[in-house]
């Protein structure tokens, strides 16, 4: 009888164990939002993102009729142009 029970108690256990390591490796749900919380800031999230074999990463918000694009080099150097139709 208590062999039953222990049994039953390591089998909840692992099974526990095994549903949160699940729930941590699960992505993270698609809100809808345009934006990123971090801190108690709003951070936009980019339309599209392009990353080049030499490390340039390439990022474009749209808004209405403008493109706002945003490339960041592996130097460092960060790029921003506008253009609207």
């Amino acid at each position: 009888m208590i062999r039953k029970s222990i049994f039953g108690a390591a089998l909840a256990a692992g099974l526990i164990a095994a549903g949160t390591a699940a729930a941590q490796s699960a992505p993270e749900a698609s809100t809808g939002f345009k934006y990123d919380l971090r801190g108690s800031e709003r951070v936009e999230k980019p339309d599209s993102r392009t990353k080049a074999a030499d490390g340039t990463v390439r990022e474009e918000y749209r808004s209405g009729k403008c493109v706002t694009i945003k490339e960041r080099r592996p130097d460092g150097a960060i790029k921003t142009s506008q253009k609207c139709d």
